[in-house]
């Protein structure tokens, strides 16, 4: 038995079932297949039912007759996912995107919303209301709060990699990547598995994606890919299996 991470979260069967469409090209499984891959995974046939009849009501799910499909909204999160691990960047320059929020008197909700979003498009907060990142990544702001924002590239004095330590922490995002792919490589239950891929997955989400003149030595991100990407394969075979 594996030393679990604490990004690792117990699988339940709604994240069974999620593990599955999620992965899955298109995103979408007749429901006696979805209960027999809870079955392999040690998820009983009623707390499958359940999740999904659950999944649906709440949104995570269309279902057409006995076809369940990932809903729009987590085909998003889908699209999120593969880009994290095709991790696609362009070459960079030196210059660096900038982005200050110049919406007076927001609530608490929107400003959750907007530190949210450019959280996910791998911003840092260089100080309250001042998002950067290195411009090596096909960014525009989010439709949704592009009216909230100035959008600027600038090229800063202050050493590069400097600015990168002070928008991200990449020794806890590289202790933890280091973790995961060791625990990822060395656990044999499938169960154990999945739950430690869906934390791989959060966490490749969450990889600033710098260029690699920015990044420490030894950076673990290609590795946990590569370890992750293996997983993948061998998961798509058994289900196509």
């Amino acid at each position: 038995m594996t030393t679990t991470p604490q990004a690792v979260r117990p699988l339940t069967a709604r994240s069974a079932i999620l593990s599955l469409l999620l992965g899955a090209h298109p995103p979408e499984a007749p429901g006696s297949s979805i209960v027999g891959w809870g079955r392999a995974l040690g998820v009983n046939e009623p707390a499958v039912r359940v999740a999904l009849t659950r999944m649906v009501a709440a949104g995570d799910l269309d279902r057409a007759d006995s076809v369940y499909r990932l809903s729009p909204r987590l085909l998003r999160r889908q699209e999120r996912q593969d880009a994290a691990i095709e991790q696609r960047t362009l070459p960079w320059g030196g210059e660096w995107h900038g982005a200050a929020v110049t919406a007076v008197g927001a609530g608490a909700a929107a400003r959750a919303d907007l530190r949210q979003r450019m959280g996910a498009a791998r911003f840092g907060e260089l100080r309250e209301g001042f998002w950067m990142r290195p411009a090596n990544l096909d960014w525009t702001p989010d439709p949704a709060v592009a009216g909230s924002l100035e959008v600027m590239t600038v090229r800063p004095e202050r050493p590069a990699a400097e600015l990168a330590t002070a928008l991200f922490d990449l020794d806890a995002w590289a202790s933890t990547a280091q973790e995961l792919t060791v625990s990822l490589a060395a656990a044999e239950h499938l169960a154990e598995r999945i739950a430690i891929a869906a934390a791989v997955v959060r966490h490749l989400v969450a990889d600033p994606l710098l260029p690699a003149e920015l990044l420490p030595p030894d950076w673990p991100g290609p590795g946990l890919r590569s370890t992750y990407s293996t997983f993948r394969e061998d998961l798509v075979e058994r289900i196509s299996g």
